[in-house]
C-alpha cells in the first residue's frame, strides 16, 4: 500500500437516467479542465457506464488535494485509489 502521503482518492459523481451516459462523458470534460485550471498533481480523469441508466464519472486527487477539490465540486462519493 501507498505511502498515506502518496495515497490517491477517486473522487465519483454518480449520474443516472437514460442521459447517464452522455452526462457522465460530459461531466468528465470538466473535470479534466478542473484539473488543468486548478494545477492538480494528477490527470487522471474518466467515466464508467454500469446499466442504461447508470454511469459514473472520476476524478483521481492526491489525498492532501482532497479536501480543496471535494468542497469545491461536491462529488457523490470517494474511495482509495489504486493503480492496476
Amino acid at each position: 500500500m501507498e505511502d498515506s502521503v502518496d495515497q490517491k482518492i477517486k473522487l465519483i459523481w454518480d449520474f443516472r437516467g437514460p442521459a447517464a451516459a452522455k452526462t457522465a462523458e460530459h461531466h468528465q470534460k470538466h473535470l479534466a479542465e478542473f484539473i488543468f485550471h486548478e494545477k492538480l498533481n494528477n490527470d487522471i480523469t474518466g467515466f464508467t457506464h454500469f446499466s442504461d441508466m447508470h454511469s459514473m464519472a472520476y476524478m483521481v486527487v492526491n489525498k492532501i488535494e482532497m479536501k480543496k477539490v471535494r468542497d469545491a465540486l461536491k462529488p457523490h462519493r470517494g474511495e482509495v485509489y489504486e493503480e492496476n
